[in-house]
């Protein structure tokens, strides 16, 4: 988890983690949580030591404690003379029990028994100030790196230097031996980014690794009984060198970077969501995974001429480009060319990247009147590529707007006779479909122009002069954000301003839509992300941050918003809870309060609440939809449709469904055949089986009355149908047939009994409830009892009434079934 502040000090034992801040040191288990915190310091800690049960600390004020690690208690103190002995490194040599050698910023040594609070032995030193102490393989002998750039290897026992090495890059920042493998080396860091590898038999140098790190090497470490080492520095990476090649120099066998100065502007790349382009300070364009971080990448820096840039090296490149200020990227052709254009900081030329071979691309883009020379004041300011990847729009400081082809790099024309704007560009968007192109121009004008032949379609002035424009390419949404910190949306097709939205109180620094449109997010240099509801044209969301937001993106797939900060080396990912769980995504009140919410770590803080989210989660009510909602709508039942559907066929169905009878067994013949009595024997004939009585007895003799025969007997008389209808659809489809069966006089109904049931159909009909229901019970009861209804004259009047109102319901419905299939079938086939 996250401590309270930037980690200044760092050391390890083989259970805990030692991690310290200003005066404070903590200790960490399981890579995770804090499970002591030492505190007596007065000053900064600058060098730790775990040592057995006890770490030892010692601030930049010369003071050493050492702690007792469990009970969190000072073991031992001691104060050194700054102006004599400035403690600089600390080392515990092998098999020297309860025995730490301290080194001094004047060149001294001097080793310590803890135990006992004793001086033991002084060491002269070399008269220069000592930036490191390393521990060697062979018992006693220990590596000194000094500020002169001299390394020392020096026998503790008895005083003695064994052997000396010098290095021309500045002092020694960190050593350390390769061991058990054979290999008598020893690496030593530089603050320039250089690593040195000295044979420690012959004495010599055998190899050195140049621009190993683009900043000071912090720390190195060689793998024990491997040919690995790991080196690390200020530049934000860790590198995994792999000495299996001949000349005894390392190759990067694996590493893991960020940006060594803060993102300018990232944005997601690609479709899936998972791959996130980030363009930093420190000139590079790096590309991280949502992932994992093993498919993170570096596409590297920009540089004027690559073969001179890497035979200069890192250090002395004056051919690197600035850094990049924005760039737009597609996947549509990214295997076949590049598929990434970005433009520069102050400068007029525009680059291309190759996200396959991650690297910087084939062409240089800029106009070709400034092929020759170089104006100081002319920059491209803005850039955009189409959907298909086939052209890249730039647009500059001036007001002229270029198209180039990304495959071949060539110039395909501008817009406008001279510039397409009278400022300089503020934002360039092409549509989906590369038929408009979208300019902003510092001036408060945007234009509308046709891709293909550049002529001036549209033009809108605008109330104050944009500072940046974002397009949704799938619905035609142009987010504008202006330099007085409102923002407004613009609808492409009608070129007209929808919604307007102001509420920020800095400049804004970026804005993203959600995948679906309906969301914009802003962030703004007041340390606010903003959520805005385009269709209710509400803030539906708002939380404060410690630092302003400077980019933003939105995973195409919605789950995830990534935002860079100010002054931070990280990209930040907030999760979509909206996606998780149930979000009331009510409107903000005005004077609606954010609180500061901490930006996401890598181990999530309980209990964090943003923006509130959980406290709408408990007001919302979750609606409850009523039966009818209103009564000039036609409503259908929740019925599934086996209870309605399958009324009229179930004589087929119960055909179908009937078993076979299974196969009779012929009747044995008796062993005696009977013979009937007399002089000439004759044999008896078989006896005749009796005609069975049938067993079928009418069902109107022994029917009782039902639960649902009653309430229609009783509707009669109140005319209240609910009861009778709510029965019905409580009943399976044979029990329906068997109650309407029942309502005929053979079958042990009445006509009284029929003629309401027809009423109760027609207080369905008006009701405009349960309308499939009425249709199939109708259906069902025609079916069944057409011969009676049709000699009856008062069934006959009431259905004759029951046509028409079926009728004009029907007529109505119809209507508005065609109405729709015709919008339908012209949105499906109309070129919008």
């Amino acid at each position: 988890n996250a401590l309270l502040q930037d980690i200044t000090c760092l050391a390890a034992d083989r259970m805990l983690i030692f991690a310290s801040y200003g005066d404070v040191l903590h200790a960490v288990a399981r890579n995770k949580e804090v499970v002591h915190t030492y505190e007596g310091h007065k000053a900064r800690i600058h060098l730790l030591q775990p040592f057995g049960d006890h770490v030892i600390s010692v601030d930049v004020t010369n003071v050493l404690i050492v702690w007792d690690i469990q009970s969190e208690e000072e073991y031992l103190q001691v104060v050194f003379d700054k102006a004599t002995f400035a403690v600089s490194a600390i080392l515990h040599p092998s098999t020297y029990l309860n025995k730490i050698l301290l080194g001094s910023e004047q060149g001294g040594l001097q080793l310590w028994n803890i135990r006992s609070n004793k001086l033991l032995y002084s060491f002269p030193g070399w008269g220069l100030g000592i930036t490191t102490l390393e521990q060697a393989p062979a018992v006693d002998v220990v590596a000194v790196g000094l500020v002169s750039g001299h390394i020392i290897v020096h026998n503790i026992k008895f005083d003695e230097t064994l052997m000396k090495f010098q290095q021309d890059w500045g002092p020694i920042t960190a050593i350390s031996f390769r061991t058990a493998d054979g290999h008598p080396v020893m690496a030593a860091g530089s603050p320039v980014g250089h690593i040195a590898l000295w044979d420690l038999e012959e004495k010599k140098l055998i190899s050195q690794m140049r621009n190993a790190h683009s900043t000071a090497i912090a720390g190195m470490s060689f793998v024990p009984g491997e040919p690995l080492l790991i080196t690390n520095g200020a530049d934000n990476a860790i590198r995994v060198w792999i000495f299996d090649g001949p000349g005894g120099t390392g190759r990067v066998l694996r590493s893991r970077m960020g940006h060594s100065a803060p993102p300018t502007k990232i944005r997601y790349h690609g479709q899936n969501g998972e791959q996130i382009l980030s363009a930093g300070q420190d000139g590079t364009l790096q590309s991280f995974s949502t992932v994992h971080e093993r498919f993170n990448k570096s596409l590297g820096r920009g540089s004027i001429n690559k073969k001179k840039s890497k035979r200069k090296g890192l250090q002395h490149d004056t051919m690197a480009l600035p850094p990049i200020t924005a760039f737009a990227s597609e996947v549509a052709h990214q295997n076949d060319w590049d598929g990434i254009v970005a433009c520069h900081q102050g400068y007029i030329t525009c680059t291309t990247w190759n996200y396959q071979k991650t690297s910087m691309g084939a062409h240089k883009l800029r106009p070709e009147e400034f092929s020759k020379n170089k104006p100081v004041d002319i920059y491209a300011t803005a850039v955009d590529i189409t959907t298909c990847g086939n052209f890249a729009v730039i647009g500059m400081s001036t007001g002229q707007v270029d198209v180039y082809n990304m495959q071949s790099g060539i110039h395909r024309g501008c817009y406008g006779k001279e510039r397409a704007h009278e400022g300089s560009i503020r934002g360039i968007a092409v549509d989906g479909l590369n038929q408009l192109t979208i300019t902003a121009g510092s001036e408060g004008f945007i234009k509308f122009w046709k891709f293909k032949t550049k002529d001036l379609v549209h033009s809108t002035d605008l109330s104050s002069s944009p500072s940046g424009i974002l397009l949704h390419r799938d619905s035609g949404i142009l987010g504008i954000a202006f330099d007085d910190f409102s923002i407004s949306v613009l609808d492409i097709e009608t070129r007209k301003i929808v919604r307007r939205f102001s509420g920020h109180h800095g400049r804004i620094n970026d804005m993203a839509f959600s995948p679906d449109g309906r969301w914009l997010i802003t962030s703004s240099m007041d340390c606010t992300i903003k959520t805005w509801d385009l269709p209710s044209g509400c803030l539906i969301d708002c939380f404060l941050l410690d630092s302003a937001a400077v980019s933003l993106t939105m995973s195409p797939t919605g789950d995830f918003l990534a935002s860079a900060h100010v002054d931070d080396l990280g990209i930040y990912l907030w999760s979509n809870r909206s996606l998780y769980s149930l979000v009331s995504l009510r409107p903000l009140p005005a004077d609606y309060e954010p609180s500061v919410v901490t930006l996401p770590g890598t181990c999530p803080l309980q209990d964090v609440d943003v923006a509130g989210g959980e406290e709408t989660c408990d007001e919302m009510v979750e609606y409850d939809s009523p039966e009818q909602l209103g009564e000039q709508l036609v409503t259908l039942s929740s019925l599934p449709e086996s209870r309605w559907k399958n009324l009229l066929n179930l004589d087929v169905i119960k055909k179908k469904n009937k078993p076979r009878e299974p196969p009779k067994v012929p009747k044995s013949a008796p062993f005696f055949i009977p013979t009937v009595p007399g002089l000439i024997p004759r044999y008896a004939a078989p006896e005749q089986e009796k005609d069975a009585q049938s067993k079928v007895v009418n069902i109107g003799v022994l029917a009782r009355k039902s639960d649902f025969y009653i309430h229609l007997e009783e509707a009669l008389s109140t005319n209240e149908y609910t009861a009778p209808v709510n029965l019905l659809k409580d009943l399976g489809p044979s029990n329906i047939e068997i109650e309407l069966r029942s309502l005929a006089p053979e079958g042990g109904g009445s006509m009284e009994v029929m003629l309401s049931f027809l009423r109760m159909i027609g207080m369905m009909l008006n009701k405009k409830c349960n309308f499939e229901l009425a249709q199939a019970y109708l259906a069902l009861f025609l079916k069944l009892h057409l011969k009676i209804v049709s000699s009856e004259p008062s069934l006959l009047e009431e259905v004759s009434r029951l046509s028409t109102q079926l009728e004009e319901t029907w007529i109505h419905l119809r209507t508005l079934f065609s109405q729709s299939l015709c919008v339908l079938t012209y949105i499906k086939s109309a070129l919008l």
